[in-house]
C-alpha cells in the first residue's frame, strides 16, 4: 500500500518520553524524528517555531491545493499532481538543504 501524506490535526506536543509528537488527521499520533541528543530547551524552541509558523503552513497547504486543482485534469489525476508537486519541490530545494549522514529522516 502506498504511503499517504498525513496532515497534522493539531499542533505538536512533547509526550511523556520527551519526544515531539502530533495527531494526524487520521486520528493517530506521530513521532517527529528529532536527533536523539536534542535537549528539552531545544525541543521547546522547535515547538515554538512550529506553532508560530502554523499560519504559514496553512497558506502553503492552500497554495498546494490550488496548484493541484489547476494542473489536474484528464491527463493528470489529482493524486499524480500531488506526487509531482512534492517531488518537484524536493528536487528544487534539495541543493539548498543537502542530506547529512545523521539526518533522522533520510
Amino acid at each position: 500500500m502506498e504511503d499517504q501524506p498525513i496532515t497534522p490535526h493539531a499542533g505538536p506536543t512533547v509526550n511523556d518520553d520527551g519526544k515531539l509528537t502530533y495527531i494526524g488527521d487520521d486520528g493517530r499520533r506521530y513521532v517527529v524524528g528529532l536527533p536523539v541528543d536534542i535537549d528539552e530547551a531545544s525541543i521547546k524552541r522547535v515547538m515554538g517555531m512550529l506553532r508560530g509558523s502554523q499560519l504559514l503552513f496553512q497558506q502553503m497547504e492552500s497554495l498546494a491545493h490550488r496548484w493541484i486543482s489547476e494542473v489536474a485534469g484528464p491527463d493528470l489525476e489529482s493524486r499524480q499532481a500531488l506526487v509531482l508537486l512534492i517531488t518537484t519541490l524536493e528536487t528544487a530545494l534539495q541543493a539548498a538543504y543537502p542530506e547529512r549522514e545523521d539526518d533522522p529522516i533520510s
